[in-house]
């Protein structure tokens, strides 16, 4: 592989409205890769909810968070139409987690990333 810029992704995790034993956890730490590789970020949840909504943002430099997708744990999340082409989560029930997996990095992917719970 050639010399590429690398993009450095932040990862944070939230819950909205959330009660005393629902969590959302990310792994910690910065996650760098380069242009035109593939990315997965982590997020994995806990609720008793049996129908909760999860929620992927992404917060550009000096910008506000800005919806990437949203689902519960039956139906596929549709990537919002700016992400819709290399942006993808599903939730795996069996695991509670829902990754986010982002094809062929670009040099705008860099910033930082939320994963949200609400039940």
């Amino acid at each position: 592989m050639g010399i590429g810029l690398k993009i450095l992704l932040i990862i944070c995790a939230c819950c909205f409205e959330c009660r005393a034993e629902d969590t959302v956890t990310q792994p910690t730490g910065d996650v760098i890769a380069f242009e035109g590789e593939s990315v997965t970020l982590g997020c994995d949840y806990s609720t008793s909810d049996t129908t909760p909504y999860l929620f992927w943002y992404i917060q550009y430099p000096n910008g506000s968070p800005k919806d990437i997708l949203s689902q519960n744990i039956y139906n596929s999340g549709v990537p919002k139409a700016e992400f819709k082409e290399r942006f993808d989560a599903q939730v795996n029930k069996a695991s509670s987690s829902v990754p986010l997996t982002i094809q062929k990095m670009q040099l705008s992917d860099s910033a930082v990333y939320y994963c949200a719970l609400r039940p």
